[in-house]
């Protein structure tokens, strides 16, 4: 393939601006705020599922201890009747009293087992919401940083994108100064090679693959005329002169 020696120097401009997209490209892609944001939102559904869980366990120990107190009331309340007719004598036989004086012990126990009940609920109450309050401020916590942290990639996103828009006008302005056969070399080679297909001949050696070249290579490049478009003999990538470089 021929082509005139600018031409072939200004693929070397070309593959700045490819590889500063590339670049650009990988920075945006690599922004360490991507990864902290959806470890974020994985540690915020987390604390959402764990903050549902504790809200549902206050209510039902409120519940519990709602229906302790509730229970107490009647309890009491037959409690408090069977003593007052005892203590008014209402029931003066003795075996009356007896039922009575053991359905108020009954009673008495009762009072206790549900006062017990309801001191355990209100006991694991506190803990349960001092365990939701914990999870709140834990997830108002996560938010705000999650916040942030959208914040800080969306101002760097727009940065990186504005360069890139800048280095891909800069690239459409060269590619029409480059003859096509020679740009659909360079982009299928770009393809293959990691995104690196033109490079400069420095010396005996291959700026690319940095091998230098074998003496009947260095001959032939010697040989070549000033269009011809050289590639290296080990990665085949496009071989831009000095001379080429500086026309």
């Amino acid at each position: 393939m021929k082509a005139a020696p600018a031409a072939q120097a200004r693929l070397l401009d070309l593959q700045a601006t490819d590889t500063a997209i590339a670049q650009l490209t990988h920075r945006r892609q690599a922004l360490p705020e991507h990864a902290a944001i959806a470890d974020g939102k994985a540690e915020r559904a987390r604390l959402v599922s764990d903050l549902v869980a504790a809200r549902t366990r206050a209510s039902d120990l409120q519940a519990e201890a709602d229906k302790a107190e509730a229970d107490l009331v009647p309890v009491r309340e037959r409690r408090a009747r069977d003593q007052q007719r005892l203590d008014d004598g209402v029931v003066n036989e003795a075996k009356s009293i007896s039922v009575l004086t053991e359905e108020i012990a009954h009673l008495d126990r009762r009072i206790s087992d549900l006062e017990d009940a309801e001191l355990q609920a209100m006991e694991d109450l506190d803990e349960a919401t001092a365990r939701e309050q914990e999870l709140s401020a834990r997830l108002a916590e996560l938010e705000a940083s999650v916040r942030a942290l959208i914040a800080s990639r969306d101002e760097q996103v727009v940065q990186l994108d504005a360069e890139i828009a800048a280095q891909q006008q800069a690239r459409d302005g060269m590619v029409g100064e480059i003859p096509a056969d020679l740009l659909a070399l360079y982009d299928r080679i770009r393809a293959r090679s990691g995104g690196l297909a033109a490079v400069e001949l420095a010396g005996r050696r291959c700026s690319g693959c940095q091998i230098e070249a074998t003496p009947s290579a260095l001959a032939g490049y010697g040989a070549a005329a000033e269009d011809d478009v050289l590639r290296c003999e080990e990665c085949e990538r496009i071989l831009v002169r000095s001379h080429g470089r500086s026309a």
